[in-house]
């Protein structure tokens, strides 16, 4: 056989192999007690890299996962908060929760860990959050919800699939929303960690 037929008859073969690489590399999953994260998605047109992800505890029990997607990593809190571009935080319960408790919570990490002065500015936002939630009644174990900031939208948050009013335009108020697992004052300092790449998901405990 010469040279040019073998060349030919691999060509097919080499772009199967190289297809199946690319979606091996596309499915890559983590999994946190149950629920499988993507290492990579792409939001308004934008690919984006899992830049960690954990478990939010309280006391021994486990109430969600949560995973930040952002365009390049990320290992500090003033990295995330700066980065330009698409980003992700998405949440999946491991509990069940009443949805309106779950949006006080939120309202109170945003204000611990601000100025009062400038969270005062974010209230007409926090209010409408607190009430977007508040329609869910409950969330329960497995449902999924995201906070999206997309430039020149502003935040986007979807319920179970669902975009839930309009996006919320202030960067103050989507920095407001990341520094209640980043801030200062974090809902749990191991979550903190590992959606900052500092740890291993996977090795995230309570004793």
């Amino acid at each position: 056989m010469k040279l040019s037929d073998l060349r030919r008859l691999a060509r097919p073969l080499i772009a199967l192999g190289l297809a199946s690489a690319l979606a091996g590399a596309q499915a890559a999953t983590i999994d946190l007690a149950g629920v499988k994260l993507e290492d990579r998605i792409t939001l308004s047109g934008s690919p984006l890299l899992l830049n960690g992800a954990g478990i939010r505890y309280k006391a021994v029990f486990q109430v969600y996962t949560a995973g930040l997607y952002l365009e390049r990593k990320a290992t500090t809190p003033d990295e995330v908060l700066s980065a330009p571009g698409p980003k992700r935080m998405t949440i999946t319960m491991l509990r069940d929760i009443d949805s309106g408790e779950l949006g006080k919570l939120f309202s109170r990490g945003m204000e611990d860990n601000m100025e009062r002065a400038a969270f005062s500015r974010l209230i007409p936002g926090v209010l409408r959050m607190s009430e977007v939630f508040s329609r869910h009644k409950k969330l329960v174990a497995g449902d999924t919800f995201h906070i999206d900031w997309i430039p020149g939208t502003g935040t986007v948050l979807t319920i179970k699939g669902q975009v839930e009013g309009e996006p919320f335009k202030e960067p103050e108020f989507h920095q407001a929303l990341m520094r209640i697992w980043l801030g200062p004052k974090p809902a749990d300092n191991l979550l903190k960690d590992a959606l900052l790449g500092q740890q291993k998901s996977g090795q995230q405990r309570r004793n």
